[in-house]
């Protein structure tokens, strides 16, 4: 039987189980067993979802480019964003992927107020005065390397806080840093809306 486990990785923790620089991993705060490893990767600092399981099917699944899911983040970014900005996350960036210049899918991108039900960061965003922040929501059906952090900062406003909240339908709500939730093959399949065949 797979192993599927929902988890909420903090920030500044490495998505894998072996250290690299004295840096915090996933075994820090997850107890699993051998052979569970996370689907895809979230940054050392980023926060939120990440997938843990032992179904090899399932991972090539979801890091299979041809099959877009979802992916919805909550991002703060540096400055008062504008409504041009978000049009151009919306309608395609260039960003540099893997030493190319690739042209971003076509994504939806929204202004939204600070999000309330957020735990507080760990260390927590460094506050100045004088510089204002804002929220997006942005919805992918791709995952570059450090992408969202990329698209923000190409047109103008660097991400502060980035929080991957859910994929397909898979939430962290009602999680908190570092807590995790097991779940069963066809609640996992029925969520991410895959065809178990």
């Amino acid at each position: 039987m797979f192993k599927y486990f929902l988890v909420y990785k903090p920030f500044h923790v490495l998505s894998q189980f072996t250290s690299v620089d004295g840096k915090k991993t996933l075994k820090d705060f997850f107890d699993v067993p051998i052979n569970v490893y996370p689907v895809g990767r979230l940054d050392y600092d980023s926060e939120g979802l990440l997938l843990l399981t032992d179904d090899g099917r399932l991972n090539s699944y979801l890091l299979n480019p041809n099959h877009q899911h979802e992916r919805e983040y909550l991002v703060q970014v540096e400055g008062n964003i504008t409504e041009e900005a978000i049009q151009k996350l919306q309608n395609s960036v260039a960003i540099n992927a893997n030493g190319k210049m690739y042209q971003t899918k076509k994504c939806f991108a929204v202004i939204i107020n600070e999000p309330e039900e957020l735990p507080e960061r760990n260390p927590p965003i460094r506050f100045r005065k004088n510089i204002p922040d804002s929220w997006i929501k942005l919805i992918l059906t791709e995952g570059k390397n450090r992408q969202v952090r990329k698209m923000t900062a190409s047109v103008g406003f660097p991400t502060l806080r980035l929080i991957r909240y859910r994929i397909e339908k898979i939430t962290i709500d009602n999680l908190k840093p570092a807590e995790m939730k097991t779940l069963s093959q066809s609640e996992l399949y029925n969520l991410l809306q895959i065809n178990k065949r």
